[in-house]
Order: C-alpha cells, then structure tokens, then sequence
C-alpha cells in the first residue's frame, strides 16, 4: 500500500508529470536540461526528481559531478500505465475519470 501511495503522490503533482514526459521523449537528461526547459532552479529541479526516482519512474548516472535521469527499465506495469496515461493527456494534468480510461484502452 505504502508503494501505490508514494507512486499516486509522485504524480500528484503537474510539474512532475511535465518532467516525466520530458525525460521520456529526451531520453537521459542532465539536471541543467530539466532546469532550462523549465525555467526552474536546481534545487526544484532536484527535488521533483528525487520524489520520481523515489517512485520508482527514473534511474540516475553518475557521470563525474553531473547527474543524468532516464526512465528506469523495466518498469512494472503500474508505472508504464501511468507513463502511457500522461503521454495520451498530452503533458496535461490527470483530470479524467477511471471510466474514461478503460474506454482508451490504455489499462489493458
């Protein structure tokens, strides 16, 4: 119960989401590539991802001083149906009903 709470929190939140996407369709991103898309600062920047890596959505390298965020592989089928979910929305935030999303398909 504790994981589906700390998984549903993590993208509870529309930036996050955002930033889910993104590294989705940019693939490994570096913190300054986050932070310039976003107009945010690093330690926003920091704190989203952590909550996301801490979901279990990302893996972090370490290259050096920089880190660089993927989408971690494989994710279990929770979590790639979420993904799949804010991609159909289009970077929109999760205001549609359970209903509707059996409807798309993307639960199967």
């Amino acid at each position: 119960m504790d994981n589906f709470l700390q998984t549903i929190g993590a993208i509870n939140d529309e930036t996050r989401v955002k930033i889910l996407n993104f590294i989705n369709i940019h693939g490994e991103v570096c913190v300054c590539d986050i932070e310039n898309s976003f107009s945010m600062i690093q330690s926003r920047v920091s704190r989203h991802l952590k909550i996301l890596k801490d979901a279990g959505f990302l893996k972090v390298d370490r290259k050096g001083r920089w880190a660089y965020y993927s989408i971690r592989a494989p994710l279990d089928i929770f979590r790639e149906s979420i993904l799949r979910v804010s991609i159909f929305l289009g970077l929109s935030s999760f205001k549609i009903t359970v209903p509707e999303l059996v409807d798309t398909g993307l639960l199967d």
